[in-house]
């Protein structure tokens, strides 16, 4: 079945609003005052865009993304510091939230309004990959082996997660 204007839209709401969730409440739990800031600004961003598609669908009830949402709070779980959540996002969410807002575009059927407001989150993602990225090279390298594989398992799982409950667009 191919899916509507609407459910394409509100599959994209239903990841940004996790992504603001899980990081709006994670944010003041880290323990690195520059991932703290970064992780705040990126809620915010992300909280923007939800709002916006809210409004412009109608404010629709959509539940988080069992996949998503497990992968973020992994990461934070899995090290206090933030940097890992960060990692998450600009390495392993944002590139496929880039993917889905592309598949999004192209899946749409004649919705001028819907398409422009893909084409700005996918500016803000782009901005917020980038972002991470300028903060994270201030910060001392993680050699830490375990850090670095479950860092590989957050893009494993969703990976393996599939269609049906990824980030992509056709389930």
């Amino acid at each position: 079945m191919t899916p509507t204007n609407r459910d394409i839209a509100e599959h994209i709401l239903a990841c940004y609003d996790t992504i603001y969730i899980v990081l709006g409440e994670s944010a003041p739990t880290l323990t690195n005052d520059a991932y703290v800031v970064r992780t705040y600004e990126m809620a915010r961003a992300y909280g923007a865009l939800t709002l916006e598609l809210r409004e412009h669908l109608g404010d629709p009830d959509v539940a988080p993304v069992p996949v998503l949402e497990g992968v973020l709070r992994r990461s934070v779980t899995g090290d206090p510091t933030g940097a890992l959540v960060l990692y998450a996002m600009a390495m392993v969410v944002g590139p496929r939230l880039l993917v889905s807002l592309l598949d999004a575009r192209s899946a749409l059927s004649s919705d001028p309004r819907l398409t422009e407001l893909f084409n700005g989150a996918s500016m803000v993602c782009v901005k917020e990959i980038r972002a991470t990225g300028e903060v994270a090279k201030d910060q001392a390298p993680i050699e830490d082996v375990e850090w670095q594989n479950l860092a590989r398992e957050l893009s494993a799982t969703l990976d393996a997660a599939g269609n049906a409950e990824s980030l992509a667009i056709s389930r």
